[in-house]
């Protein structure tokens, strides 16, 4: 293993790469055309009757947030009516499944938006939720990379990778210019709400430009939403709309945070989660426990969702079970509920909490505000995928499929091992 050089993978919990191998280093997403991205629907697509169109929708250099509300506005019609199963990588390309509650297709073929295609595709009685998917295909190509021989098997530099790599949350997760996600989220748990829009509003990213960091800088400085909004540019929608909040109804901090959507406001208290489990992952392997090596306390997660804890008896039958890939080794992620510790990662993850003054009680009452659950639930920490290598004169292309909930950059920062702001 080697430890990252890099602070913004301290900060993020990203701590650790598996291998001792030199990375090729290189960048990725030099164009949007760079980075393919197809989800694996988890059903097939319906093809009956029912009030959601289901729609495939392909998009290139689009957030996914903006692109549902860019739809729900030529549409005429709520964002809330627009179903998806998975976020998707802005500075990408990528191809996905959408349901629209009682949408006509005949208008949806006839939308015209740049860099965007919807084809409708069947009606389903049950719109399509975060979760519903099986996974995601990737075909990513990287630039400025280096071999160590001229001559050298491109499947050579994934040497000390075939037992898989650990699973962090990857950095899109938390951003990298500007990783506010999760901090926004601890204000939330804490039910700071005004820290928490300062936070969002004021933070600023690595190398931003001086219109943008000066309406940040105003309203940290001076608070006053209705100003702010003059000083703050139009491309910055998210901060704006917690702003506009703020000039219509003064002081309602926490009211702000639901002028976003649902499946976005979540992602705060989630990213403080994700947060705190790559952190548990990093000891772990700074403690030297593998990461397919069970020991009695360990956690293990099963392909249909179940999940045990080993035992002394138990150890060298689920040894057994995760080399043969039936389960997986995992790491709880703390929510609404008490958990007892188990093991050393339940005690990591209990001292984590503490020591950001964290409790389960917090989880519960931020699922009350956000009107979202925050149920505790075991992750696997460990990725594992078979990688397909091409390379031309100036690209290596990387073909290969994840999980849901796994990130590429993260089995790709193993194989690179390069600065974080030239992976996003």
């Amino acid at each position: 293993m080697r430890k990252s050089p890099f602070p913004i993978d301290h900060t993020l919990g990203l701590s650790w790469y598996i291998s001792d191998q030199d990375g090729i280093g290189g960048r990725l997403k030099a164009e949007p055309e760079d980075f393919l991205v197809e989800e694996i629907a988890e059903t097939p697509v319906p093809s009956g009757t029912g009030p959601y169109l289901i729609c495939r929708l392909t998009k290139k250099n689009w957030d996914q947030q903006r692109a549902i509300k860019e739809i729900a506005g030529r549409l005429g019609m709520s964002h809330q009516r627009i179903g998806f199963a998975g976020t998707k990588d802005k500075r990408a390309v990528t191809t996905q499944y959408i349901s629209i509650y009682k949408a006509d297709p005949a208008v949806i073929q006839a939308l015209v938006i740049p860099d965007m295609t919807i084809e409708p595709v069947g009606a389903s009685e049950h719109q399509i939720s975060l979760g519903d998917l099986k996974g995601n295909q990737f075909q990513i190509s990287l630039a400025d990379f280096e071999l160590l021989k001229p001559d050298s098997d491109p499947q050579d530099i994934l040497t000390g990778l075939s037992g898989g790599v650990p699973n962090y949350f990857g950095y899109q997760r938390f951003g990298v210019q500007r990783p506010v996600t999760h901090l926004t989220g601890l204000d939330i748990l804490r039910g700071s709400y005004e820290d928490a829009v300062k936070t969002f509003v004021s933070t600023p990213s690595t190398g931003e430009s001086g219109e943008y960091a000066e309406g940040r800088r105003y309203y940290a400085e001076t608070g006053d939403a209705k100003e702010s909004l003059h000083r703050i540019p139009v491309r910055l929608s998210l901060e704006r709309s917690l702003l506009h909040h703020l000039v219509s109804r003064p002081g309602d901090f926490a009211g702000a945070f639901h002028a976003f959507p649902r499946t976005l406001r979540s992602m705060f208290v989630s990213a403080v989660q994700s947060w705190l489990f790559n952190r548990a992952l990093s000891m772990r392997i700074e403690e030297g426990r593998g990461l397919d090596d069970p020991r009695e306390g360990d956690r293990i997660v099963y392909p249909d969702g179940r999940s045990d804890i080993v035992t002394a008896g138990t150890a060298r039958m689920a040894a057994m079970q995760v080399k043969r890939d039936r389960c997986r080794l995992a790491i709880f992620m703390h929510g609404s509920e008490p958990v007892e510790a188990a093991g050393p990662d339940d005690r990591n993850m209990a001292w984590l909490m503490e020591e950001e003054g964290i409790t389960s009680e917090m989880f519960g009452t931020a699922s009350t505000f956000l009107e979202t659950r925050f149920s505790g639930a075991p992750r696997s920490i460990l990725i594992n995928s078979d990688i397909d290598i091409k390379k031309d004169e100036n690209r290596m292309i990387f073909s290969f499929s994840l999980q849901p909930g796994q990130y590429a950059t993260t089995l790709l920062r193993e194989i690179m091992k390069t600065d974080p702001i030239r992976m996003i």
